[in-house]
């Protein structure tokens, strides 16, 4: 059985995230929490939050046993670029692109 939480819209980009992912990927619950607490990444602090997320959807949803439960996979999407501009001189304009990715979880046996 495998249980799923997804986080969307997250201002990470999706580069820095998959740092942070191939770090837990395959790993079980107990040891992903306890690397991602001690990474000293932000991206490490939302990804916690999501694999937290799934972790209490397996409990209450399908009644899993979390100490059997492992990351089964974990994959962060480049999502939609927030756009904005930063004055210059002369009257010019600089485009400033903010990333954001779509993180996807899941637990299993």
């Amino acid at each position: 059985m495998e249980t799923k939480a997804t986080l969307r819209g997250v201002r990470l980009s999706a580069q820095k995230g998959r740092l942070i992912a191939d770090m837990i990927r395959g790993k079980k619950v107990d040891q992903a929490l306890d690397v991602l607490t001690f990474t000293p990444k932000k991206g490490a602090v939302i990804l916690k939050r999501v694999l937290e997320s799934a972790i209490a959807n397996a409990e209450h949803n399908d009644g899993a046993d979390i100490d059997e439960l492992k990351v089964s996979s974990i994959y962060v999407e480049k999502g939609s670029v927030i756009k904005r501009f930063s004055a210059r001189a002369k009257g010019r304009g600089d485009r400033i692109s903010k990333q954001t990715c779509h993180i996807y979880v899941t637990v299993g046996n």
